[in-house]
Parts: structure tokens; C-alpha cells; sequence
């Protein structure tokens, strides 16, 4: 006969954590695009992450993802909740990758009314370094 556990089940017994609404003033966001998703990200001075967002947080799925529709959506909503949540008034921002969101989510955040302090390109260049796909024949 197996002994019965005096312990409780903790499901439920957890309180929920609440967002704490910060205030920095000034911030980064990094957008992070490939071909076919992008994360945008927003930490404060110190990279020390706020929040973050990507278009399928936004209700985009599949290929819809990829879209710089998406992206906008998504840099929009990010920016909103940069302002509104965390108090942030100015932005540097970090872009890596290449892919279709790129500009969109770029001038979102600019659109949004953030101020944009400098946009810096930090994508990974290799020195060749690994061997790159093959190209795609249609």
C-alpha cells in the first residue's frame, strides 16, 4: 500500500507576480529581424531586459510573421508599452539582421513618438566564417 503525500498541491497557492511599473526614461531597443520572424526587444541603459515583443505575441502566425506589416504592428504596440509602462522618452536602437521588417519596424518606433537618439546597424558580419546556404532555384 502506498503512503499518501501530506503535502498539498501548490497549483493556485502561488500568488501571480505583478508587473512593476519602472521608470526609465531613457533605453534601447533591439530589433532582431530574419527572414522570417522578428523580435524586438526593450532593456534599459544597462541591457537589462523590460519587456519584449514579436508579431506572433500580436496574433500573426506562420508566413504572416515574416510580413513588414507584422513588424509595424508589433514595433507600434512595443513602443506604447515603452511609453506608457516603463516611462521611456528617448531610444537608442540596435538593428541586426536583414530581413523584410527591418525598416518597417524603424519607422514605427520613430511614428510611435519616441524619440530616437541613434540607430546603430549591429549585424553580425562573418570573416568567413561558416558556409552560407545554397541559393534557392525557382
Amino acid at each position: 500500500m502506498a503512503k499518501r503525500s501530506s503535502r498539498q498541491s501548490h497549483r493556485g497557492s502561488r500568488a501571480r507576480a505583478r508587473r512593476v511599473k519602472r521608470n526609465v526614461p531613457r533605453g534601447c531597443i533591439h530589433i532582431r529581424t530574419s527572414f522570417n520572424n522578428t523580435i524586438l526587444t526593450v532593456t534599459d541603459p544597462e541591457g537589462n531586459v523590460l519587456r519584449w515583443l514579436t508579431p506572433a505575441a500580436v496574433g500573426f502566425r506562420g508566413t504572416r510573421k515574416s510580413t513588414p506589416f507584422a513588424a509595424r504592428v508589433a514595433a507600434e504596440r512595443i513602443a506604447q508599452e515603452a511609453m506608457n509602462n516603463d516611462g521611456m522618452r528617448e531610444a537608442d536602437i540596435f538593428v541586426r539582421g536583414a530581413g523584410p521588417g527591418r525598416e518597417a519596424a524603424l519607422r514605427a518606433i520613430a511614428a510611435a513618438g519616441l524619440r530616437v537618439r541613434s540607430i546603430v546597424d549591429a549585424t553580425p558580419i562573418p570573416h568567413n566564417g561558416c558556409r552560407p546556404p545554397k541559393r534557392r532555384r525557382i
